[in-house]
């Protein structure tokens, strides 16, 4: 006798929604709105993750720290072609070199683009 084979079914991205919001609603249980549509809770919280609603899947923000500009105490016996840098060290210990000749407008667009990894 031939095993019987279940026919997997596929949901659309309206259903996958309505049952993500449903498993948000205040009180709600994962492995109880998972049983109700017939569903493994970990496909449920695949579809959590697919609409970033998992708050595991979120990204930590890393806090801004305070910075002082002082005034450059080795100006004085710099060349008037010397040119200074930055360097920004990233939580995870990437490094940025940034120079004192950088767009503003460059800068910005790189910061932009790494605080959204």
């Amino acid at each position: 006798m031939a095993p019987i084979r279940r026919k997997r079914r596929s949901w659309n991205r309206d259903d996958k929604r309505r049952i993500v919001d449903e498993s948000r609603e205040e009180g709600a249980s994962i492995a109880e709105v998972a049983r109700r549509h017939a569903l493994n809770a970990n496909q449920l919280f695949t579809w959590r993750r697919e609409f970033n609603l998992d708050p595991a899947a979120r990204k930590t923000i890393t806090p801004i720290l305070p910075v002082t500009i002082a005034p450059d105490t080795a100006a004085e016996g710099s060349t008037s072609g010397s040119r200074g840098q930055m360097e920004i060290v990233l939580s995870e210990g990437d490094r940025i070199l940034v120079w004192a000749d950088v767009e503003t407008a460059a800068l910005s667009r790189v910061l932009k683009a790494l605080s959204r990894r």
